[in-house]
């Protein structure tokens, strides 16, 4: 049976860097007590007869061929779809600082 405590879940929340209150602690610790719980039932199920499934649809190579197209598109149209352009190029908002 699990047994996940507050120390538990402070040691947790101090490794992910987040900053929990005690309501928080208490729900956390009874989720993840629950989870821990339905995986340790999960695992006492008996699979040995059975053979992995990596896919349930029965679909076999669904994918379509790749066609070439000859389609040529001018940079003035590209630049059109830009929110903002200067001297031919897209303008965005700085990033470094």
């Amino acid at each position: 049976m699990a047994n996940i405590t507050r120390d538990d879940i402070l040691k947790l929340a101090q490794l992910s860097k987040l900053k929990l209150t005690d309501e928080q602690v208490e729900h956390f610790t009874h989720d993840i007590t629950s989870i821990v719980e339905y995986v340790e039932m999960l695992q006492k199920v008996d699979v040995s007869g059975l053979e992995p499934t990596d896919q349930v649809t029965g679909l076999v190579n669904a994918w379509r061929e790749d066609k070439e197209i000859d389609y040529e598109v001018s940079s003035d149209e590209l630049l059109r779809n830009a929110p903002d352009t200067e001297d031919h190029q897209i303008k965005v908002k700085r990033v470094i600082e």
